[in-house]
């Protein structure tokens, strides 16, 4: 059994597909992030960063294992079940390439881009026209890579793009039409087609925000700063 701390976002998602695509049991710990969960001492245990998701795999030897930031969490159940990862040391190499990427660029410039076109619109117009150049830019990497292969490792769906695909679902949210795109669009929808990709999209759905945060929301999603203690 594995517990699986999580909110409905798409860093989340990825995780939430992967279990889905594995087929594992897993326990949904529901981390609302406006509220602070993700500050009490039980989940600090377990995700030192104080960000969802994460998990605590008990189907191990010894204690329990937690694992924490979603590019790990998938590297550790792709290794656990022998799915979604290949075993060739070159492919290897190339799905921690493109996994490297997503969380150090198409997640963090879609992450900031999310932050002002949601929760800051018409404030910052510099700022988001940053992210959103910068997000354009990463999704014409990805249609690159995608030009002459189905998926980022060629025809094996992979971690690689279990990582990447949420940060794509939410392109017209974000304001970037994927018609430029259009080996992002038929990868896009081959994934989404997927019976376990929209389990996981669908897990936690009644906790989506309907309306935008309140200021106490605000100051704990957005006004963080150093808990260190002495």
């Amino acid at each position: 059994m594995i517990d699986f701390y999580y909110w409905p976002t798409p860093n989340g998602w990825k995780v939430s597909i992967m279990l889905e695509e594995c087929g594992l049991d897993y326990r949904m710990v529901p981390i609302n992030i406006g509220r602070g969960d993700q500050f009490s001492a039980g989940f600090l245990a377990v995700s030192p960063n104080n960000r969802i998701p994460a998990i605590v795999d008990h189907d191990v030897d010894g204690e329990p294992l937690p694992v924490f930031e979603s590019g790990a969490i998938l590297m550790h159940l792709a290794e656990k079940t022998g799915r979604f990862m290949p075993k060739d040391a070159r492919a290897k190499k190339e799905l921690l390439e493109w996994l490297f990427w997503q969380v150090g660029n198409l997640g963090p410039m879609a992450g900031q881009l999310s932050h002002f076109v949601n929760y800051a619109p018409g404030k910052h117009p510099y700022s988001k026209n940053r992210y959103a150049n910068e997000y354009n830019r990463c999704l014409g990497v990805l249609e690159h890579r995608l030009s002459n292969r189905e998926y980022i490792l060629g025809d094996d769906y992979t971690i690689a793009d279990i990582v990447s695909w949420p940060w794509v679902l939410i392109a017209k949210p974000l304001g970037q039409d994927l018609t430029e795109f259009p080996n992002v669009q038929r990868w896009r929808h081959a994934i989404k087609v997927r019976p376990a990709v929209q389990a996981g999209v669908n897990l936690g759905k009644e906790y989506r925000r309907s309306a935008g945060p309140d200021e106490q929301e605000r100051q704990l999603l957005f006004n963080q700063k150093s808990r260190s203690k002495p």
